[in-house]
């Protein structure tokens, strides 16, 4: 099956009252090895991942005793049973890093409706191809 995580990850790290304030992107970068470590164990294959970077949540979130109105987004496509998508959700759920995320099924299973999906995820107009 053909998967798609949206994830959301802290958008800073906490060092301290008068400390400089961390990056997420080592933390996203973390979040997705470990995914992907995961769905590589298992079989499974990575079609793309892509870093979209720090935005407003659509409504304030409150998990692990903060509230976040920002999260460091990322997405990532991958092929991997259910079985393997289960233990992808499970390790996700339980990091503290995460704020929130989802994961949906891409296509109906037929390899014919799969294999038309691309393993790029577009952002914005400036990652389309237009076609006339």
């Amino acid at each position: 099956m053909l998967y798609e995580l949206i994830a959301v990850v802290r958008p800073f790290i906490p060092q301290g009252k008068n400390k400089a304030v961390k990056s997420s992107l080592e933390d996203v970068k973390e979040i997705a090895k470990t995914a992907g470590a995961l769905i590589l164990q298992d079989g499974g294959a990575i079609r793309g991942i892509k870093n979209w970077g720090i935005f407003g949540l659509p409504k304030k979130v409150y998990k692990h005793q903060t509230f976040y109105t920002d999260g460091h987004y990322f997405v990532m496509r991958y092929d991997a049973s259910s079985k393997t998508q289960d233990k992808v959700r499970q390790t996700l759920s339980l990091d503290p890093r995460m704020v929130k995320f989802s994961s949906v099924k891409l296509g109906d299973g037929t390899l014919e409706s799969i294999s038309k999906i691309e393993g790029t995820v577009p952002w914005n107009n400036m990652d389309k191809k237009l076609e006339l």
